[in-house]
C-alpha cells in the first residue's frame, strides 16, 4: 500500500509539473509550427529532450546519493540549474524572435523602377526567394540548442520523491519511482505537443505567417519569463 501511494505520488507529481510548466511543451510546438517541421519530427525531438530534461536531475539525485548529499541541498542545486535553465530559454526566444524578424522583414514584398525603351517599369519581389519560412533544415541547431536547455533544465519535485526510497536503501523501489516519474513526464508532454500540434500545423496566419518564427521566439521567451516569475 505504501509503495503503491509512492508511485502514485511519482505519477501525479510527472503529471502536474510537466502541464502546469508551459516550457515543456511550447518551445517545441511553436518552433515546429514555424520551421514547418513533420508531426514525427516535432515528436521525436519532444520526447528526445523530455528524456533528456528527466535524466539530468535522475543523474544528480544519484551522484547525490552516493555522495550522502541533503535533500536540501540537492534543491538549491536543482534550484540554481533551474534560474540557469529559464535564462537560457529566455535568451533563445530572444534570439530566435531577432531572427524571425530580421526573416519576416526581408519577406516584404517591394518595388524596384528600371528604365527600358525610354519607359520605366516597377516588379515587386522580397529577398527570401520562393519561400517566407524555413522548411526543416537539417543542419539546424534548434533542436540540440532545445536539448541543452532542457537537460539543464531540472524537475525538482523528483529529487524528494528520490531520496525517500533511497533512505531505505530500497533500490528497486527507486528505479521504479524514477520511470513512472519519467514516463508521465514525457509521455505528458508528448501528448500535450500532439493535441495542439495537429490543430495548429494547418492554421493559417495570414500576414503574420511571415511572422512565424519571432511570434515562436516570442513566446518562448515569455514562458522562460513566467517559469522564472512564477517558479514552476
Amino acid at each position: 500500500m505504501e509503495l503503491n501511494i509512492l508511485y502514485l505520488t511519482a505519477a501525479s507529481i510527472g503529471f502536474v509539473h510537466t502541464l502546469i510548466g508551459p516550457d515543456h511543451y511550447l518551445p517545441f510546438i511553436m518552433v515546429g509550427k514555424a520551421r514547418s517541421w513533420s508531426f514525427q519530427k516535432t515528436i521525436f525531438i519532444t520526447i528526445l529532450c523530455g528524456v533528456g530534461h528527466v535524466l539530468g536531475s535522475v543523474i544528480l539525485g544519484l551522484i547525490g546519493i552516493a555522495l550522502g548529499i541533503t535533500v536540501g541541498f540537492l534543491e538549491e542545486i536543482e534550484s540554481v540549474r533551474g534560474d540557469i535553465a529559464s535564462w537560457l530559454l529566455i535568451g533563445f526566444g530572444i534570439a530566435y524572435g531577432s531572427w524571425g524578424l530580421r526573416i519576416g522583414f526581408r519577406a516584404k514584398k517591394h518595388s524596384h523602377g528600371h528604365v527600358h525603351n525610354e519607359e520605366t517599369h516597377h516588379h515587386s519581389h522580397h529577398h527570401l526567394g520562393r519561400h517566407t519560412h524555413i522548411h526543416g533544415n537539417e543542419k539546424s541547431v534548434t533542436p540540440w540548442a532545445l536539448f541543452v536547455i532542457f537537460v539543464l533544465g531540472p524537475c525538482e519535485p523528483l529529487i524528494p520523491v528520490l531520496m525517500y526510497p533511497a533512505a531505505q536503501g530500497d533500490w528497486w523501489t527507486l528505479v521504479v519511482v524514477t520511470l513512472v516519474f519519467g514516463v508521465i513526464t514525457v509521455a505528458t508532454m508528448t501528448l500535450v505537443v500532439i493535441v495542439v500540434f495537429k490543430k495548429l500545423v494547418n492554421l493559417q496566419m495570414g500576414f503574420l505567417e511571415k511572422y512565424s518564427h519571432a511570434l515562436a521566439g516570442i513566446i518562448i521567451a515569455i514562458s522562460g519569463i513566467a517559469i522564472k516569475l512564477m517558479g514552476i
